[in-house]
């Protein structure tokens, strides 16, 4: 199922500290590495919120990250502060070895370019770095194949060619509107004024090859309120109530988002 969500950068607003914010980024995180989320667009809910946005991204980048690269990639800062609380992905690219020995041709695995004096080279973890002769650049990101192990040799493959989840892009956007212009595929907006969804819808998005948007509103607003009249406009786009029957004033977004995520994955596993 390829299934990606756009949240608001105002999900954290309900949250007064910077732990609590990471624990709740970290939470939205495993909900989306748990069911496969293939991007988290995070776009601009327009109530001024860069300072959320930015932890938001970054703390999501990094929980991404495979934890031999973080290092290299994220310099020290105080919206990372609170790493040590947040808990692993666990997702298959960040359980892998460090012992050179146990490579083997075929293994897939992520690396960052790192500089030294003067020549590149590349950091997959393993406590040796391997010369890079590639177009990245310092920092940068690549996902390899092991060619041979003795020498170490590889070659840069692309996420297409991987079969297995791979982790989460996380993608910044202006507004909601500019996310639900450029998507080319299926969108559901949840909302407690949309219908309830049908047995039938669900099998119908389960079992679609189409990539399947999911958007969620804000704490205190609503996608009928941040969409306006437009939200009937569309394409390619339901409303649903995902809870029915809800038994509490609100459903917060990180509920919502491994209700609604679960209930998508059980209709796709039928």
């Amino acid at each position: 199922m390829n299934i990606s969500v756009a949240i608001p950068d105002s999900c954290l607003q309900d949250e007064s500290t910077k732990l609590d914010k990471s624990r709740k980024i970290s939470i939205i995180a495993r909900a989306c590495a748990i069911f496969g989320v293939q991007t988290i667009f995070i776009y601009d809910e327009g109530q001024g919120n860069t300072s959320d946005r930015f932890l938001l991204a970054t703390i999501l980048r990094y929980l991404e990250t495979p934890q031999y690269l973080r290092k290299t990639i994220f310099p020290k800062m105080d919206d990372l502060r609170y790493a040590g609380v947040m808990h692993p992905l666990q997702t298959p690219h960040h359980s892998l070895s460090s012992n050179p020995k146990n490579l083997k041709p075929g293994d897939i695995r992520e690396g960052a370019i790192v500089f030294y004096k003067g020549k590149k080279f590349l950091d997959i973890g393993i406590h040796q770095m391997l010369p890079y002769f590639g177009k990245e650049w310092d920092k940068k990101r690549v996902t390899i194949q092991i060619k041979t192990v003795d020498p170490i040799t590889f070659k840069e493959i692309s996420e297409n060619e991987i079969k297995q989840y791979w982790g989460y892009k996380v993608k910044e956007r202006p507004s909601l509107l500019n996310i639900l212009e450029e998507w080319k595929g299926q969108i559901i907006l949840t909302s407690r004024k949309g219908k309830e969804i049908t047995n039938k819808q669900l099998q119908e998005y389960g079992h679609t090859d189409k990539p399947l948007l999911v958007v969620f509103g804000a704490p205190d607003r609503g996608l009928y309120d941040i969409l306006g009249k437009k939200i009937n406009q569309v394409p390619n786009a339901k409303v649903f109530n995902f809870f029915p029957n809800q038994a509490t004033d609100t459903v917060r977004m990180e509920e919502s988002l491994l209700g609604i995520l679960s209930v998508l994955n059980m209709a796709h596993a039928g």
